[in-house]
């Protein structure tokens, strides 16, 4: 059997208009949810994710100018939402374990384990956005209480640079409290 002649389909998406999205939608989630679906192992999973990619379309409207472009796009995005989930994933399980190793009498509510773990992930994609010797003098510093000078010699780099590098990855932590995503 044939398949059907791509002109039936919409030759161009601006997804800030709802019924360009909604073409979009129609045409592309079930191809969408069914990527996803194979990368991650769980139908569930990739339903909320397929949800996601539509919802960041609707938020940061994208000119999509043919259904090949449009697949393409959604494909991109399916692995940043895949890597995000899996580093997700990580993060909840490495909270989990250090829940598990401290006492239950301390064991914070269900609401406060999910604003640890959200902080945590907006921790994440800021590290993940800055050079890396700024996030390991960032994680020296906040993280193990290192002193700049000790921070300088690991990394081979002047304690005045370890002084730049903490004015970036605090700008960055600046910028997520103000609610901007930026990256370097």
């Amino acid at each position: 059997m044939a398949a059907a002649p791509r002109s039936a389909e919409p030759a161009a998406y601006h997804t800030g208009c709802r019924d360009s999205l909604g073409e979009l939608y129609h045409h592309h989630q079930p191809w969408l949810q069914q990527l996803l679906s194979h990368r991650l192992g769980c139908s569930e999973s990739a339903a909320d994710l397929a949800q996601d990619a539509f919802v960041r379309l609707l938020k940061t409207p994208r000119h999509l100018d043919s259904f090949d472009g449009a697949r393409a796009y959604l494909s991109r995005m399916a692995k940043g939402l895949c890597v995000d989930h899996w580093r997700r994933q990580d993060i909840e399980r490495a909270w989990q374990q250090a829940l598990a190793a401290s006492a239950e009498a301390h064991l914070p509510s269900a609401e406060h384990q999910q604003i640890v773990i959200e902080t945590l992930c907006e921790i994440d994609r800021m590290l993940t956005r800055l050079p890396e010797k700024v996030a390991s003098a960032f994680l020296a510093s906040q993280l193990h209480g290192k002193p700049y000078r000790q921070i300088a010699e690991e990394l081979g780099v002047s304690e005045r640079m370890v002084k730049k590098y903490m004015a970036q990855a605090m700008l960055q932590c600046a910028l997520i409290e103000a609610g901007f995503e930026a990256s370097l």
